[in-house]
């Protein structure tokens, strides 16, 4: 009989470490909850900001995914997120739209490109020529378009080109469905 109590210590013991360990992820949880939802606010205010440094606050509409940049309670245009597959993996897009629908310019927020050629696409000389553009504009200058791909890093660049160009036109949709773009 000593023998069975001596099998079921060990399934006890860890029944209890488990319970206690539920116990303390549901309240750890609880007490950080709202700190983490601050602090992913914060940090798209700051991403919104490159974009739109007049912005004092914004909107987010979960089920479109468009961020609209607000000051004084009228927009300044919208945001929205893209995901382009480069040389080295997932390029993460930040793409800023004016009220008439022009690019007000695009940011990359995590890239994994190789350093000194596919990496280029953060730099200023490659962003900056997003801006002002249509999205019928965002295409690379050898295919007819506006943009001029990296020297070394065609990959890299027609992935970002090509997701912005395609999260346009979706996001365009999107808002001509909704009844405006302002």
């Amino acid at each position: 009989m000593t023998k069975k109590k001596n099998d079921f210590f060990p399934v006890i013991f860890l029944t209890l470490i488990v319970v206690v360990s539920v116990v303390a992820l549901t309240l750890t949880n609880g007490i950080t909850k709202d700190k983490i939802a601050i602090a992913k606010k914060e940090a798209i205010s700051e991403m919104l900001a490159t974009l739109f440094p007049e912005m004092e606050d914004f909107t987010l509409d979960e089920e479109s995914g468009l961020y609209t940049p607000l000051t004084e309670g009228e927009s300044l245009g919208h945001a929205f997120m893209a995901t382009a597959t480069g040389y080295g993996g997932t390029i993460d897009i930040l793409i800023g739209l004016e009220p008439d629908a022009t690019l007000r310019g695009i940011k990359i927020i995590s890239q994994q490109e190789t350093p000194g050629l596919g990496a280029k696409i953060t730099e200023p000389f490659f962003l900056d020529q997003f801006q002002g553009l249509s999205a019928e504009q965002v295409v690379l200058a050898h295919n007819g378009g506006k943009i001029d791909a990296i020297t070394g890093a065609t990959t890299s660049s027609s992935a970002v080109v090509n997701a912005v160009e395609e999260a346009i036109l979706k996001k365009l949709e999107t808002l001509n469905k909704e009844g405006g773009r302002g």
